[in-house]
């Protein structure tokens, strides 16, 4: 059965007639629904896009949430890796170097800031931009603990491999035999001057013993002063390096030269009273870093606990020096 005609009445004509419908006609009917369904579907469209999710958007949601999950994961990983890293670092500064005698790593080279850091900057366009950053924050700075711990280790395994040859340089003998501890005279710390009869710090110890008993170089290392120093008279200072010098003062007689290098043990003058002296005695001084330091500290090849405590107490009981 065919489409019916469509008819409209004429009121000039008083006569119904038959619609003729045009080509154009039909165009613009065609295009009305067709942009009336199109409008209507778009419609649709983003309603569900906003009220349902597709499977493509639910799967990258839940990616999302895997990847957050797996960050915060990561971040209380580098949470316990930073913690062994902090004791190390204490070990390293409070136990490894202090027994090599290294100076410790300052905390601003250990945790300074990471170089680059404007790539941070890219992450802020991202989503999840701050735990991003913030990881990568936490991730970089043990990057540069784990270096400098490393660089830190490489530096106390040469320390460790130079361990010998330094502890043949320590001075770790008294200068004259003194097996009873009886040629103590007087030891480190403040004394009062036998000669202007006035308070003064000692800074060596005192050893009393005939004129010309043997003088011994109390560690490995190369004579730097033989001859007259003012206030010691005849005096020798050995330079054992690792920042450590020793001075013997007031000798008879003077057994080595300038440049020599001499060994611990080594017979290097005679005691004497020459320079600023009260009485035949050895005027002993062990520096580092160019400081005095207490020479009882350096007495540990020769001297067990018990002995090491009454040198203490021997060279404490001394008001007065001999020089």
């Amino acid at each position: 059965m065919g489409k019916r005609p469509k008819y409209h009445f004429n009121s000039e004509l008083l006569r119904f007639e038959r619609i003729q419908r045009t080509t154009l006609d039909w165009l613009k009917s065609f295009l009305f629904h067709a942009f009336t369904g199109l409008s209507m579907g778009l419609v649709f469209f983003f309603i569900y896009l906003t009220f349902f999710d597709t499977p493509l958007t639910k799967r990258l949601r839940e990616e999302n949430e895997e990847l957050k999950v797996q960050y915060r994961l990561l971040q209380k990983q580098s949470d316990r890796v930073k913690e062994v890293l902090v004791d190390l670092q204490q070990r390293d500064n409070n136990l490894y170097r202090a027994i090599l005698e290294a100076e410790p790593i300052p905390a601003n080279v250990r945790e300074g800031e990471f170089a680059g850091t404007n790539r941070y900057a890219s992450f802020a366009k991202m989503n999840n931009s701050e735990l991003l950053k913030s990881t990568t924050q936490q991730i970089d700075g043990l990057s540069k603990m784990a270096y400098v711990q490393s660089k830190s280790y490489d530096e106390l395994l040469k320390l460790v491999k130079n361990k010998e040859v330094r502890l043949l340089c320590l001075p770790a003998i008294q200068p004259v035999l003194n097996r009873d501890l009886t040629r103590t005279a007087s030891g480190y710390g403040p004394r009062f001057d036998p000669i202007y009869h006035v308070p003064t710090f000692h800074y060596g110890m005192d050893f009393t013993s005939p004129t010309g008993t043997h003088v011994y170089a109390t560690g490995e290392g190369t004579v730097i002063l033989a001859g007259w120093k003012r206030g010691f008279g005849n005096a020798i200072i050995i330079n054992h390096g690792y920042n450590y010098q020793t001075l013997y003062g007031h000798l008879s007689s003077i057994k080595v030269r300038v440049g020599q290098r001499v060994r611990r043990g080594d017979i290097i003058g005679g005691v004497g009273s020459t320079g600023k002296s009260t009485g035949p005695h050895l005027h002993y001084e062990v520096h580092y870093q160019g400081k005095p330091v207490n020479p009882t500290n350096y007495y540990y090849l020769d001297l067990s606990p018990e002995e090491y405590d009454k040198m203490i107490q021997i060279s404490s009981n001394f008001g007065q020096t001999m020089d």
